[in-house]
């Protein structure tokens, strides 16, 4: 096969972000200034790159899976080539970005022609990464599925208007994530452009992936506005979902006294009382909403003070972690909600609605010359009760539980405690011994599995001796 190679050496700088400092006379524009606009083209791959149009792989891809090919085509002379490689073997993930700025508020839709060698899923596919505005406009089609024949895609714009200054072109990431999964395939993109195509409608804009949320937090904390995505209805009747940048949607705080929301869709609790969180794409409000309740004040746990030789740490802002962890692994069946909060710089465990929940080591913890678990423990409601279950998934580094009595199995033991006498409103401290049947078997700790609540947080969760 005919294939030109095209690298560009010149691998990270477009995804770095500087810092610019400016400097600026104190005086005001006239009226007749003219700021800068850009041209509007909307050209990305029509048998070349267009003006300005570069390759820049991301960090840990394969740099020589990208080609331009002259003998696969949709139409002209050439088209974009992807060897994706099999698992196991770096994966396809590049950005197309521009030296020349385009202004692209006059189009609705970035659309290219896509076929594979098999049918596949591309993992993520779309436009808006520019390292220089920290992918302020970043959009995304996932699992976009491509067949042997050549067929057309459109990945519509949220809001075409927030688009007059742009690099980021086109980006994809894809390769196989396991074994067995698709790898070691050709894809091929042509014709990619920006279009007003008239047929992108009905948008259906979504924060918090459209749920009406509630949660209650304290002043200080910061919450993440999560599961922006859109929905439009294409002119082939195909409705095709994208996850979307915080900076397309405007955010609105039913209580700018309670909390605000910033562009990032960072909330921020100042105040006491009850605010709701929304948002609006281009006049389209989005489905979903967070209703926060701040209680006030909060006082943080305590400060631990053990010496950290004697300490191997799960989660503390006190102590380097022995292990990463999970902190939502997903249980099948869970209806818990997790959130990592920050209060006065002070990160915590939020677990909210919890039935059936845990936090799974990375790595196993070596607890042999450990004598007690810690852990800090605060609730809201008078009456709160749950259990947590230190649990030794032994050499196999395995959780086996019996389904029917939720007990240890195998080379699995546990060590079962229930914290109660919570006091709402406040923090309290355990330090639970590591005796019973872990007493003898605590070199391959993997996991603490939370049992009911239904609602507390959590914090310093280490293992120590004294």
């Amino acid at each position: 096969m005919k294939n030109t190679r095209y690298i560009n050496l010149r691998l990270i700088l477009l995804l770095s972000i500087g810092i610019v400092t400016f400097y600026s006379c104190e005086r005001d524009f006239s009226d007749d200034v003219e700021f800068a606009t850009f041209p509007p083209n909307g050209d990305v791959f029509i048998d070349t790159f267009s003006a300005g149009l570069d390759y820049f792989p991301f960090g840990g891809a394969d740099p020589q899976a990208f080609s331009v090919e002259t003998e696969e085509v949709f139409d002209g002379e050439a088209s974009m080539r992807f060897d994706v490689p099999a698992f196991g073997n770096s994966f396809v993930g590049a950005t197309f970005n521009t030296t020349a700025r385009r202004d692209l508020s006059s189009f609705d839709a970035l659309t290219f022609y896509a076929k594979a060698s098999q049918a596949a899923d591309i993992n993520e596919i779309g436009f808006g990464v520019d390292g220089e505005t920290a992918n302020k406009f970043r959009v995304a089609a996932r699992n976009l599925a491509v067949s042997t024949r050549w067929e057309k895609y459109v990945i519509p714009i949220p809001d075409a208007t927030r688009l007059v200054s742009e690099t980021g072109l086109l980006w994809l990431a894809e390769g196989a994530s396991f074994e067995g999964d698709e790898g070691g395939y050709v894809l091929w993109l042509d014709e990619v452009k920006f279009e007003k195509l008239g047929t992108v409608a009905q948008p259906r804009p979504a924060i918090f992936g459209g749920e009406e949320l509630q949660e209650q937090t304290f002043i200080g904390s910061t919450i993440t506005v999560t599961g922006l995505t859109q929905t439009f209805n294409l002119g082939n009747g195909v409705n095709q979902t994208i996850d979307v940048a915080p900076s397309y949607y405007s955010f609105e705080s039913s209580d700018n006294g309670v909390a605000t929301v910033n562009e990032l869709g960072q909330v921020n609790v100042i105040g006491a009382g009850t605010a709701t969180i929304s948002a609006i794409i281009a006049g389209v409000r989005a489905e979903g909403s967070l209703e926060v309740t701040s209680i006030g004040d909060f006082q943080a746990a305590p400060t631990p003070t053990r010496p950290s030789e004697n300490v191997k740490s799960i989660f503390s802002d006190t102590y380097v972690s022995e292990t990463e962890s999970n902190f939502n692994p997903g249980f099948g069946g869970s209806t818990t909600e997790f959130s990592f909060n920050t209060l006065n710089n002070n990160t915590i465990l939020n677990y909210s609605n919890n039935n059936f929940s845990g936090i799974i080591f990375g790595n196993t913890v070596d607890a042999s010359g450990l004598t007690f678990l810690h852990v800090d423990v605060y609730v809201d409601q008078a009456g709160t009760e749950f259990e947590i279950q230190i649990r030794d998934i032994g050499a196999n580094g395995e959780i086996n539980t019996d389904v029917n009595t939720g007990l240890p199995i195998g080379d699995d033991r546990d060590r079962r405690f229930t914290f109660t006498g919570l006091t709402a409103g406040q923090w309290t401290s355990f330090d639970i011994p590591l005796d019973g049947d872990i007493a003898s078997q605590k070199n391959n700790l993997g996991a603490l599995i939370l049992v009911g609540g239904p609602n507390f947080i959590l914090d310093n969760i280490y293992f120590y001796t004294e």
